[in-house]
């Protein structure tokens, strides 16, 4: 256990030099964890009534930050930590991030300095909570979308508030994507996370598996959800479920189809905003379809933003579903680590999500992803287990270094890591990426 105190001191050091600034530039990550954490601080600006600018990026690279270098202040959310040229800008600065620092400089509310892990104790989303001392349901949505399940240590004291404030309720069932808002055959057959063999695409055979367990797709004349299914019906469902994906992928993705799941109180009952999971993914859409602010202005509940998302969200898990289609037919075993090389098959700005939705082999090893960015540079995502973790595993220094021995860039967390290099040192970084594991 880190040190709490000196933590949430200085959370609220962070905190207080942000509310000294004028007219500060928010800079935060386009996924779903940098959306909800730059809501946040957006959100409590807001209330404060203090003016501010807002831009989202995916990396922080050189180019980028030339271009602000003239701002007086910056507040860096779910970025920063990994990347010491921030130490090179002549600005007042305020990093609030979870990933593995690179350096000390700087006014930094990050987990790591403090003995707490960012990769599965608390995201940047946490992290804001704590610093503003507000909207602790982004917080848990920030959490639940970068894979920190299920939600411990700082990220549980921040759950509490939240179960407490009535913003949150915590129960345990089936995990996929709708319980709520999907009828029953879309439920199944839209699934990616966790991706369900033979029912995944395939609306006939969901509708078949619903009917063997005469389970009923109407009541009236209103399309039932899962959320309408008596228990009897709920158990006979999860059963099947996990008697498929044990025999098709393995035991461990089974066992991930259920377990806790956060309800939203105070948002939109019977919409993917009602929970925790479905918002995650709903501002990962944003994010990783190039409309981060339109994520942020679901988050502050600007009118019209949710429909937007919605369309968003549907082309979306199009993609993943795809994606993970693509992943399980090509994966490849290479010794070390399972490669998934999807140039050219699957997107850049979701190989990441990709790599850590497939169980190859019950994911004994970590899984590398690659794919290619618009510059034609490659984008690698690296995803292990909380196992490897704890026997040893830390991806975000084997990037940083693997990348860096390639003149590329990279870092993260001990489970989760990406880098970026160039098209022809492919070959270099994987023997150099097995070598280090």
């Amino acid at each position: 256990m880190g040190n709490l105190e000196a933590f949430f001191s200085r959370c609220q050091e962070a905190c207080e030099e942000i509310l000294r600034m004028q007219n500060p530039l928010v800079v935060h990550h386009y996924d779903c964890d940098g959306i909800a954490s730059g809501s946040i601080a957006a959100w409590w600006l807001e209330q404060n009534g203090k003016q501010y600018r807002m831009v989202s990026v995916r990396k922080l690279d050189e180019l980028f930050l030339s271009s602000i270098a003239g701002e007086p202040n910056l507040v860096f959310v779910d970025l920063g930590s990994g990347t010491p040229m921030v130490e090179e800008l002549k600005s007042s600065i305020v990093i609030i991030d979870h990933h593995q620092p690179a350096f000390k400089s700087c006014l930094q509310a990050n987990p790591h300095l403090f003995g707490f892990d960012g990769g599965h104790e608390i995201s940047a989303s946490g992290c804001a909570h704590f610093v503003f001392n507000s909207r602790a349901d982004l917080g848990v949505v920030g959490a639940v979308g970068d894979i920190q399940y299920p939600l411990k240590s700082l990220n549980r004291i921040m759950l509490d508030k939240a179960v407490s404030s009535k913003q949150v309720a915590v129960s345990t069932d089936l995990r996929l994507f709708g319980r709520n808002s999907r009828p029953l055959i879309q439920f199944l057959s839209f699934s990616d996370d966790p991706y369900l063999p033979g029912l995944t695409g395939n609306e006939e055979a969901c509708a078949k598996l619903l009917s063997e367990l005469s389970i009923s797709l109407k009541e009236g004349e209103k399309w039932r959800a899962y959320s309408d299914l008596s228990l009897e019906e709920k158990r006979r469902l999860v059963s099947a479920l996990a008697e498929i994906v044990s025999q098709r992928i393995s035991p461990e993705a089974a066992s991930s189809l259920t377990g806790e799941v956060y309800s939203l109180l105070q948002q939109p009952q019977n919409t993917e905003l009602s929970d925790a999971s479905e918002f995650a993914t709903l501002l990962n859409a944003c994010g990783r379809n190039s409309q981060p602010q339109l994520g942020v202005d679901v988050c502050l509940s600007r009118q019209g933003a949710f429909e937007s998302a919605r369309l968003l969200l549907a082309e979306h898990r199009r993609r993943l579903r795809e994606g993970i289609e693509f992943a399980l037919k090509n994966v490849q075993d290479f010794g070390k680590f399972f490669l998934i090389d999807g140039r050219g098959a699957i997107p850049d700005s979701i190989i990441g999500v990709v790599s850590g939705m497939i169980f190859p082999g019950g994911k004994s090893k970590p899984v590398l992803g690659l794919s290619l960015e618009e510059t034609g540079a490659i984008k690698l995502s690296a995803r292990g287990t909380r196992k490897l973790v704890e026997e040893g595993l830390n991806l975000g220094k084997i990037m940083a270094e693997a990348s860096s021995s390639v003149g590329g860039v990279g870092g993260g967390h001990n489970i989760a890591a990406g880098a970026t290099i160039p098209a022809d040192k492919l070959d270099a970084f994987v023997q150099e990426f097995a070598r280090r594991l």
